[in-house]
């Protein structure tokens, strides 16, 4: 398993905005678009004059990885509705091997991102 990381900001105004566009339309079209795409988490704070969003995303292989973002697979893939909300963002993604995963409860009910 691959974990896919990646921070973007956005003004306040376009926050809410950008957590839709990722939560309901990027995120579903990948389970469709994408095979070995595992789903992912959507984390969002408020920092000074920005909101800032970390973008969690599971993939099978890096092979996986490559048929999302491409040969250069560290190069974030911004879609052109996300383009016009993020004020700034990463210019490199970071993957990390999923080692080990630990809870001591099972998750809240509410929306579900990962399937």
């Amino acid at each position: 398993m691959i974990a896919r990381v990646w921070h973007g900001w956005t003004r306040p105004e376009n926050g809410d905005a950008y957590e839709a566009f990722l939560s309901g339309a990027l995120l579903p079209a990948l389970k469709n678009r994408v095979p070995g795409f595992r789903g992912g988490y959507v984390l969002r704070r408020r920092r000074g004059t920005e909101d800032e969003f970390a973008v969690v995303t599971f993939f099978d292989s890096l092979d996986a990885v490559r048929a999302f973002a491409g040969k250069e697979y560290d190069v974030p893939v911004i879609e052109p509705e996300a383009a016009r909300l993020l004020s700034r963002f990463d210019e490199r993604a970071v993957h990390y091997e999923r080692v080990a995963r630990w809870t001591s409860t099972p998750p809240a009910e509410g929306p579900r991102l990962v399937h």
